[in-house]
């Protein structure tokens, strides 16, 4: 599996979904932000298709290289074949088969995938790809299913009496949880959650962006939501941005997907 170099100071936006472009013998994967799509890993099928071996490992490379990107936030997979083949289906199988807790379940570890017929492996298939009425449908249905979990996932923070779990609505509070040295019996910072227009809005954008890296390296998972969707509406109900931060009870690394 090779990684492309992402170029620097190029204006993005926010993460809002993964595309798969899968073909016979290789697959690209692709990280669709809100402003543009960018080229972010590609695997190859060492062997042949006929042979479940070479198959498995190849599915194994795709979910392994999904793995960042999901421990970072992003629970928005769309997986791009070319008309009359078995290709997405075969790795939905595996995926059923093999991570059953991606599609299985409530929280914040679930993820929603749709499949799209076309082709996704070249920059420029990419590009006329995401121009389609399906494309965007397709990223409606799966945004709008994953603001679902984020939402479930918020209201069950909030309903935490025991102080096991805890949700802070301000950026101060936010950095004293996520800049903290987490212990075990202390609470650690487990999603940060916030509305495309509060960042818009804000006049603390560089501290912000600080906080999302600072997130994303301490394995904090982050998202940034549309204002419109049901999340969104929620979050902006709570002023925009929410912490949620569980006791410490074991490895401070630990990863859901």
């Amino acid at each position: 599996m090779t990684r492309t170099t992402k170029r620097q100071g190029y204006k993005r936006g926010y993460p809002v979904a993964v595309l798969v472009g899968l073909e016979e013998s290789s697959a690209a994967l692709w990280q669709v932000f809100s402003n543009v799509v960018k080229p972010y890993a590609s695997v190859k099928l060492e062997g042949r298709r006929k042979d479940e071996g070479a198959l498995y490992s190849f599915h194994e490379s795709i979910v392994n290289a999904l793995r960042p990107i999901l421990n970072e936030g992003v629970r928005s997979i769309v997986v791009a074949a070319p008309a009359k083949t078995s290709f997405a289906s075969l790795f939905f199988v595996h995926v059923r088969r093999h991570h059953a807790y991606l599609v299985q379940g409530n929280g914040s570890h679930v993820t929603s995938f749709r499949e799209l017929t076309g082709y996704a492996c070249q920059i420029h298939e990419v590009a006329s790809l995401v121009k389609t009425e399906t494309f965007h449908k397709l990223m409606c249905e799966s945004t709008s299913e994953e603001a679902d979990s984020l939402v479930e996932t918020l209201e069950k923070h909030l309903n935490v009496v025991d102080g096991s779990a805890v949700a802070v609505f301000s950026l101060e509070e936010a950095e004293n949880l996520i800049y903290s040295q987490w212990k075990r019996g202390s609470l650690r910072p487990d999603y940060l959650m916030l509305t495309d227009r509060y960042l818009a809005n804000s006049k603390d954008k560089n501290r912000i962006h600080r906080l999302l890296q600072i997130s994303k390296n301490k394995n904090v998972k982050t998202r940034i939501v549309n204002t419109e969707t049901t999340a969104g509406k929620r979050l902006s109900q709570l002023g925009g941005l929410v912490c949620l931060a569980k006791l410490e009870q074991s490895s401070l690394h630990r990863n859901d997907a």
